[in-house]
């Protein structure tokens, strides 16, 4: 079940957020193309994993509790994140942009986690707030996370999909 280290579900999904800080630090210092290209890796897959155990489970806890153009937004500035995730993970450091898609990656993130944490108005201080038992909804987290990184170690995971932002072909 879940880690008793995680308070509730939004303790976990703060806990998320400093590790992929972390990795965005470590990628800034990096040097080489195959460390550059295994952190880079890893911070696609922490992403994908968190917006997937947010947008099938806590996000729809709250939909209608939390205000809708909150809920909208993280929406949006995930696909936004999805495209840059699923355009690293299938390029090198090689690559024309490489390190530049992972600098803007890592400002759109910082944004989303700024809104998400902020402390008055904030999407977790909204959820705070709410009747949504927020350790029964760590556990549900917790769970879906365990499956969602065992199967990154065992296959890997599908490319990330926008939910709300519809690509046009250019």
């Amino acid at each position: 079940m879940a880690k008793a280290e995680f308070t509730d579900a939004i303790a976990l999904l703060k806990a998320d957020h400093r590790k992929v800080e972390d990795l965005f630090e470590q990628f800034e210092k990096a040097k080489s193309a195959n460390r550059k290209q295994d952190i880079a890796h890893q911070i696609c897959t922490e992403l994908k994993i968190h917006t997937m155990i947010e947008e099938e489970i806590f996000y729809p806890a709250f939909r209608g509790k939390i205000e809708d153009d909150t809920l909208d937004e993280a929406y949006v500035e995930h696909d936004g994140a999805k495209v840059l995730v699923n355009d690293i993970e299938a390029g090198s450091p090689e690559d024309d942009f490489y390190d530049a898609k992972v600098t803007v990656l890592s400002e759109e993130i910082k944004h989303h986690v700024k809104e998400e944490e902020r402390q008055s108005d904030g999407m977790f201080a909204q959820c705070r707030k709410t009747d949504v038992d927020l350790v029964e909804l760590r556990d549900r987290m917790m769970a879906r996370k365990q499956e969602l990184m065992a199967q990154a170690k065992a296959s890997g995971l599908p490319v990330a999909k926008p939910r709300a932002v519809h690509l046009v072909a250019a």
